[in-house]
């Protein structure tokens, strides 16, 4: 990808590959849903939905997988679900040659959200 800075994650969305941006819009829908008071932004040059708790879940789209990067806590939390993707550090790999697993990135921002939620309340 030749451009490096985004302003918006329509741009983002918009200089992936024509084939994959429908898998990215979904899966930004479904962030967006579970997580009605994020801020949608980019940070680190990816989606990134930003919470007022603090913390935020990030998406992004690469050559053969798109990924959800949401920290090390949510692993743990959903080790069953996930154990059919790579996992790295926080970050879980969605293969774009499989169906998005909706319910699965919903329950992970979600669980992300309340987290963040916990945390602004302290």
């Amino acid at each position: 990808m030749k451009q490096t800075s985004f302003r918006s994650v329509d741009e983002y969305i918009a200089k992936q590959p024509k084939e994959v941006r429908p898998v990215l819009e979904r899966v930004r829908g479904i962030i967006r849903k579970a997580m009605p008071g994020a801020v949608e932004a980019i940070s680190y040059q990816i989606p990134a939905y930003k919470l007022p708790g603090g913390g935020a879940l990030y998406f992004g789209g690469w050559n053969e997988h798109y990924s959800v990067y949401a920290g090390t806590e949510f692993v743990a939390m959903f080790r069953k679900e996930l154990a059919p993707y790579e996992i790295r550090k926080g970050t879980v790999r969605f293969p774009f040659s499989k169906p998005v697993p909706a319910k699965l990135i919903a329950d992970i921002a979600k669980f992300h959200a309340k987290k963040a939620a916990k945390a602004g309340k302290k």
